[in-house]
């Protein structure tokens, strides 16, 4: 399980950008900036579009810390796209469908809903030094204070 301070585990992912355009995405590309790396549990879900609208609406103070921001969930690039599109999402949705990366940052859990149990996502955030360690990290993310917060973390 992956620790502040830890160097976060490296990964590369296929996704969709701004626009919808194809992504080829890997961590370690981004070394030198900060980056905030979210995994959400499914694309135009109530909570994943409040998370993901949040960071949205908050785009410019985003961009004004230099930070990269990478949105991980198990749905594949039609969905993502659709996703984007449909709330003009302007950073990177990555398809982890077999939820290696998840796993890497011990996300992918057992939850129960109604009785029944199954395996997802556990909404969480890893912001990543331009180092490439991990500065801080949140689980269970509340998805209406998350942009909030991680503008908070990156500012300081």
């Amino acid at each position: 399980m992956p620790k502040e301070g830890e160097r976060a585990p490296d990964f590369s992912l296929e996704g969709v950008g701004e626009g919808g355009e194809p992504v080829d995405v890997r961590l370690s590309d981004f070394r030198g900036r900060p980056v905030v790396l979210y995994f959400y549990p499914k694309d135009d879900t109530p909570g994943c579009t409040t998370q993901a609208c949040g960071i949205r609406d908050s785009w410019a103070e985003f961009r004004a810390t230099g930070a990269m921001v990478l949105g991980v969930s198990p749905d594949d690039q039609a969905s993502h796209r659709a996703f984007a599109e449909k709330f003009s999402l302007p950073f990177p949705l990555l398809s982890d469908p077999g939820h290696q990366v998840a796993e890497a940052y011990d996300v992918w859990k057992e939850k129960s809903m109604y009785g029944r149990k199954y395996w997802g996502v556990e909404r969480s955030t890893f912001i990543i030094d331009p180092e490439g360690r991990i500065k801080d990290l949140r689980r269970r993310v509340s998805p209406a204070d998350h942009a909030d917060w991680v503008l908070e973390v990156l500012r300081s």
